[in-house]
């Protein structure tokens, strides 16, 4: 009598996953965010992305046209200091034929008040190009946040020479010489506080953070959240009220 026929073993059954599929339309298929490729993608408005946000070339070229334009608002800032800022007296007098220059008002507090009104000035504008910098981007971004205050400090540097510049001339002694003896004339325009330079870029890095903090956007929750747990009966179904 002979053995009965076995069927041969049935081959080794392939998943759907394991299996390749040409992808359909010309469109590659979507990847799947349970693949344990080292990081997840997730969907966002019906498509994939690995990471949020543009590139860091389109990143990097807005912060250089960010800190372009906000230093540029370091020429009015200039002007403004120029034009507000308190003037100190001085006067000449010739001493052994040598020309010596005074000030007129050795207790005044001009000096002072030029240093306060760049610094109240530059604060201004700190606050100005934050909250415009915020409107017109309001993602933010490491890059830009370097890129407000580079163009802070640039700008504060830029008006401190102008106002300089527009000010009265550096050659005091040459000034006397042409006002005459013990006639009062206007000491050049001089910041004594460097400090105050650090006023926008400190006031606009302060702002912009914390605006973006407040109002900035807020990144999507990648994961959905837990499903309810339902107790069991003992028969595997639910179990009720």
């Amino acid at each position: 009598m002979s053995a009965p026929l076995t069927p041969p073993p049935p081959p080794h059954e392939h998943s759907a996953r394991d299996a390749w599929q040409p992808p359909s339309d010309g469109h590659a298929a979507a990847p799947d965010p349970q693949r344990k490729t080292g990081h997840a993608e997730y969907p966002r408005h019906g498509r994939w992305y690995e990471q949020d946000g543009p590139g860091m070339k389109t990143e990097m070229r807005e912060a250089a046209v960010t800190a372009v334009a906000v230093a540029l608002g370091g020429v009015l800032l200039g002007v403004l200091w120029w034009w507000l800022a308190p003037r100190v007296p001085l006067v000449g007098d010739v001493v052994s034929g040598n020309w010596v220059v005074y000030l007129k008002d050795t207790e005044g507090e001009q000096a002072v008040g030029v240093d306060g009104t760049f610094s109240l000035l530059a604060l201004g504008f700190g606050v100005v190009s934050a909250l415009a910098v915020f409107l017109v981007r309001r993602r933010g971004g490491v890059p830009l946040v370097v890129a407000l205050a580079v163009g802070g400090l640039l700008g504060s540097l830029l008006a401190w020479r102008i106002g300089v510049w527009l000010g009265p001339a550096q050659d005091v002694v040459a000034q006397a010489r042409s006002a005459g003896k013990g006639v009062t004339f206007d000491a050049p325009l001089k910041l004594n506080a460097k400090g105050a330079l650090l006023a926008w870029p400190f006031a606009a890095l302060v702002l912009h953070l914390g605006l973006t903090a407040l109002f900035g956007p807020r990144d999507p929750d990648h994961f959905p959240p837990p499903d309810p747990y339902v107790p069991q009966g003992p028969h595997g179904a639910a179990s009720g009220s």
